[in-house]
């Protein structure tokens, strides 16, 4: 195994990309009239859409890092129960409901976990046509109409907060921790491209309880963070993954330290 660092990082997210743009392109054309929706043993919907695409991103990063597992939200099931410190995590596909629906919110994830910190994400929006990717600290970028803009979030000034949430009904916990924030308004959100909005500076900050599961985050956390975003769980400490469940802790990412 090549020694990991961040030119190695970077050379495995510029392998990476062009299967992350054939895959959205299949997501595009399998949705709509074309998808087929089936139930997974936990009751949850999967698609056609999504089984594709985790098919062709598994297919390149194999190719790119044979030697290192790769656990998907897709073939969980054959991964075994145990601690993991370096691994990939994918979620195909972000926002299943939202895609099964054929809106464009949804999104593409991976992302490399090092020592049990996520190193690079990718996240790709097909019908946004954004994708966002990052592989370290001030190396955060979106590529988008074949423009490659670099991002960092924590420099930009605003006079308000405005929040993303996974749910237009707030719960108390996270009503508190807007309010303490000095949140002035919220969208409703369901996928993983709220990372991306907040690694803009499109928005500011997103709070949410333990929920979800490891991949989810995983791509985002990497991308907003190396943004100049702060992710942490509510009580301000660091996120570590590779539990043996993939259980996330509560969830807080800021734009910069003085949101």
């Amino acid at each position: 195994m090549k020694k990991f660092n961040k030119k190695f990082y970077q050379a495995i997210v510029t392998k990476l990309i062009p299967a992350f743009q054939k895959a959205g392109k299949q997501s595009i054309k399998l949705s709509g009239p074309k998808i087929k929706i089936f139930t997974k043993p936990d009751g949850t919907p999967v698609s056609n859409g999504d089984l594709a695409v985790d098919k062709i991103l598994q297919a390149a990063i194999k190719k790119i890092t044979p030697d290192i597992e790769i656990v998907s939200e897709e073939t969980i099931q054959r991964n075994k129960v145990k601690k993991r410190e370096t691994f990939w995590l994918i979620d195909p596909i972000d926002g299943t409901s939202s895609y099964i629906r054929n809106k464009d919110e949804y999104t593409l994830n991976a992302a490399l976990i090092v020592n049990k910190i996520p190193v690079l994400g990718i996240i790709f929006a097909p019908k946004k046509k954004r994708l966002f990717y990052s592989y370290g600290q001030g190396h955060a970028y979106e590529l988008s109409a074949n423009k490659k803009k670099k991002l960092n979030c924590s420099t930009i000034k605003k006079k308000t907060v405005s929040a993303l949430t996974n749910s237009s009904n707030l719960s108390g916990i996270i009503t508190r921790v807007l309010k303490k924030h000095k949140a002035t308004s919220f969208v409703n959100m369901r996928s993983s491209y709220k990372f991306c909005l907040i690694a803009s500076g499109e928005f500011d900050i997103y709070a949410a309880r333990p929920r979800a599961k490891e991949w989810d985050i995983a791509a985002g956390h990497a991308i907003a963070e190396h943004a100049g975003a702060l992710v942490t769980t509510h009580q301000h400490k660091k996120i570590y993954y590779g539990k043996p469940r993939f259980y996330n802790p509560s969830l807080l990412v800021r734009r910069s330290s003085k949101v």
